[in-house]
Parts: structure tokens; C-alpha cells; sequence
């Protein structure tokens, strides 16, 4: 039975998309979430998928708020993603302060288009337990929203939400970098077999590193981007200066985790337990490696 691997259809996904490419579903089988890791949890929940490419902050919020239906197994993107903050064509708001105390749109709750206006309050002094939120599924959905004037605005990855801003859509009035690395790898504790998931980070692992070598980033990651998601040739060379791949996709720096608990916590996202939390406890230690 070929593992069901839940994913967002975004550059990102390059190498994964390579790997399926090759795979031709003998071992997993992709399953795409538009609306984002808000999604890829609800279908890991769900027994829909078993594994899920996704956000760092939305998967570790979600263990840290109680959640038993997945772990973290590994590692994907280790830089920064760079949120925009996007508002409507013809709105009043010109900047990230102008958002004070209105309704921001998100995907779904335990979004990271959510988690990240928590970071945003924080960086911006604003009480994070008066911010307020709609819910709004996908891109789609998101954009009618601010130039309808349901929501203010909401926050998207810049490249993906450039596309619109340059068809006259919406507008960019700032961006706000995630304070960790940008993606992980999760999985239903007892869904998949131990084997095929070492097998799949493995074997993953060979296409990562290989999309992420300076000869591939010169041309061929260009090219395939151009041609599987249609950006423009110099957004994808912009794109590219500012990402980088896990070397391993096995393991994952016990930083990460907790440099990203510590963050959420300050922004009122998750509440500590007693004793502060243990960061064994986000991981499959019987898949991944704590370094």
C-alpha cells in the first residue's frame, strides 16, 4: 500500500514533486491540500494521509495544543519562509500597523496564515488575545475576502501571492519572515510502517539535496519551476537566493523545535505545561533523529 503524502503545491514541493515524479506511485502517492497545513493536519486527523509536508509552526502547535494523531519525522526546508502581508486593490490599509484591531483572513485555524498574525501582534505590540480572525479555505477565498471587506488583510508566501498583486488583485503592505525554518515532515504515529517512511525520508533526501546543489540551482531548478508552477524566470531566480534545503530529511535540530515552542508561547499561540515542554516528546525518535 503506497504511502499518502499530503503536500501544498508550491515551489517548495519541487523536489518532492521530482521524487514522484520518478516514483510513479509504486511507493507513495501525492495528495495535494490547497488550503495549506491547516488542511494537511485536518486530512492527517482524518486518516486521509499518513505523512504531511508542512509548516514548521502549524505542526508544533498543534502537538503542543494536545493533538495525538501525528509526530514530527523530519526535516525539509531550513530557511526562513517570508510571509506577505497582502490587503485588497482599493483598501484604507497602507501598512502592518493599519491592521490593528481588525479581522485578518486565514485559511483555517492552526493555519500558519494564523500562526504567523500571532507573530506579527507580537512584533508589532498588539495584544495577541484581541486578535481576530475569518476563515477563509484557500487563495481564492482569501482574496475575495479583502476586496470584498470582510477581512483586512492575510498573510501568504510572497511568491506565491506575487502573481496576484502583479495582476492588480491585492497589494503587498509588508512581510513578516518566520523566526524558525520554514517546513517539516510529520506522520501518523501507527498508520505507515516504520520501513516505508525510513525509505521515503531516505530516498527524499537524495532529491533535496540534489535540487539544492549549486549546479542545479544555475538552470534545471529554474526551468522546472518555470514550467510546473509558470513564475516568471527572475521571480524563480529571486526565489531560489533565499531557500534552502535539509541536507537529511531524517532529522531535525532539537533548536528547531524549540526555538519555535518558544516563540508561540510568547505570542500567546500555546500554553506551556507545567515543567515547560520536552522536546522528545514532538518527535518519532523511531523515525527521525533528534540533533
Amino acid at each position: 500500500m503506497p504511502l499518502r503524502v499530503g503536500y501544498v503545491r508550491e515551489h517548495f514541493s519541487s523536489p518532492l514533486l521530482q521524487f514522484a515524479d520518478a516514483d510513479g506511485g509504486k511507493t507513495f502517492i501525492l495528495v495535494e491540500c490547497p488550503s495549506g497545513t491547516g488542511q494537511l493536519i485536518s486530512r492527517l486527523t482524518n486518516d486521509e494521509i499518513d505523512v504531511a509536508v508542512a509548516l514548521t509552526d502549524p505542526l508544533i502547535s498543534g502537538i503542543a495544543n494536545g493533538s495525538e494523531h501525528y509526530k514530527l519525522v523530519g526535516s525539509y526546508v531550513t530557511t526562513p519562509l517570508n510571509w506577505a502581508v497582502i490587503t485588497g486593490k482599493d483598501t484604507k490599509y497602507n501598512e502592518i500597523a493599519d491592521l490593528q484591531g481588525t479581522t485578518i483572513g486565514i485559511s483555517r485555524y492552526g493555519s500558519g496564515s494564523q500562526t504567523m498574525a500571532y507573530v506579527m501582534a507580537l512584533q508589532q505590540g498588539w495584544p495577541t488575545d484581541k486578535l481576530q480572525f475569518r476563515v477563509n479555505n484557500d487563495i481564492r477565498g482569501l482574496l475575495d475576502s479583502v476586496n470584498d471587506g470582510t477581512t483586512s488583510a492575510f498573510m501568504w508566501e510572497w511568491f506565491t501571492t506575487k502573481p496576484f498583486v502583479d495582476a492588480g488583485e491585492a497589494r503587498f503592505i509588508g512581510s513578516v519572515p518566520t523566526p524558525w525554518p520554514s517546513w517539516l515532515i510529520a506522520a501518523h504515529p501507527t498508520r505507515a510502517s516504520a520501513e516505508a517512511l525510513r525509505t521515503f525520508l531516505t530516498t527524499l533526501t537524495t532529491y533535496v539535496r540534489a535540487f539544492d546543489a549549486l549546479d542545479a540551482r544555475a538552470g534545471p531548478d529554474v526551468a522546472f519551476i518555470q514550467e510546473r508552477f509558470g513564475y516568471p524566470k527572475g521571480d524563480v531566480e529571486a526565489w531560489l537566493k533565499t531557500v534552502a534545503w535539509t541536507q537529511d530529511c531524517t532529522t531535525i535540530p532539537k533548536k528547531v523545535v524549540a526555538d519555535t515552542l518558544e516563540v508561540l508561547e510568547k505570542a500567546s499561540f500555546i500554553t506551556a505545561p507545567e515543567g515547560g515542554f520536552d522536546v522528545a516528546h514532538f518527535v518519532n525518535s523511531g523515525i527521525a533523529t533528534l540533533v
